[in-house]
């Protein structure tokens, strides 16, 4: 009986020695974990040599918007952003310091040439244009996108009463 006992002791000895021998070597590899901090990569400003410029007149204001030739708008301005109000938003005077605005929002992208596209009937049009070409610009294609009603749809028949 005793030697059982011992055996079973020796059992119990040795399965705690392997669990401690597991143990240690895994205890010794644990160490805390910082968390790494992500930093973002600073972006450069993007030098862009063409793009476009989306003029919008109406009755009511002139809108500036300059894009690259993906769309993506690099800046924009309107009269009413730069306080005209009522009826003065749509002159020729407001639209051209519209585009003086607008120049100042971009010079940080270097752009040389822009296809200038107008939609409208304001009377900012040619003047927004003008002032483009003035500022510098080598304008490479003016296009105007306003668009044109063609008669649309068949109107419904009179009732007959």
């Amino acid at each position: 009986m005793t030697e059982d006992t011992t055996k079973k002791e020796e059992k119990i000895v040795d399965q705690n020695d392997k669990s401690k021998k597991v143990d240690t070597p895994s205890s010794e590899k644990k160490t805390k974990s910082v968390p790494t901090k992500i930093t973002k990569k600073k972006r450069g400003k993007r030098q862009i040599h063409k793009g476009q410029a989306h003029i919008q007149s109406t009755y009511n204001n002139t809108i500036v918007t300059v894009t690259d030739l993906n769309g993506s708008v690099l800046g924009w301005s309107s009269a009413g952003l730069l306080g005209f109000k009522g009826a003065k938003k749509s002159t020729p005077y407001a639209a051209s310091q519209v585009v003086v605005d607008i120049v100042e929002k971009v010079q940080k992208h270097s752009i040389k040439e822009l296809q200038v596209f107008v939609k409208g009937v304001g009377g900012g049009r040619d003047s927004a244009v003008r002032a483009l070409a003035a500022r510098g610009f080598d304008i490479s294609l003016i296009k105007d996108i306003t668009p044109v009603a063609h008669n649309g749809c068949t109107k419904r028949k009179p009732r007959r009463v």
